[in-house]
């Protein structure tokens, strides 16, 4: 296995678990309030959503390019 397969796979796994952890704080109680007050969730829960996507969409396509 090749060294960019590697960090592609690492990338790929990171990815989900940001993902994972933007659900959380997405659907945690000061998301809830933010949303309530502002409409909009907190700035963690974004910033965790669209890198933890950034990261996935990386590690996929390098597990996937020749």
């Amino acid at each position: 296995m090749n060294v960019r397969k590697l960090i592609s796979g690492a990338l790929l796994f990171f990815g989900m678990m940001l993902l994972v952890f933007a659900f959380n704080e997405y659907h945690s109680t000061s998301s809830n309030v933010s949303r309530l007050l502002t409409g909009s969730p907190t700035n963690k829960s974004l910033w965790l959503l669209i890198s933890g996507s950034v990261a996935s969409i990386v590690g996929i396509l390098g597990l996937v390019r020749k």
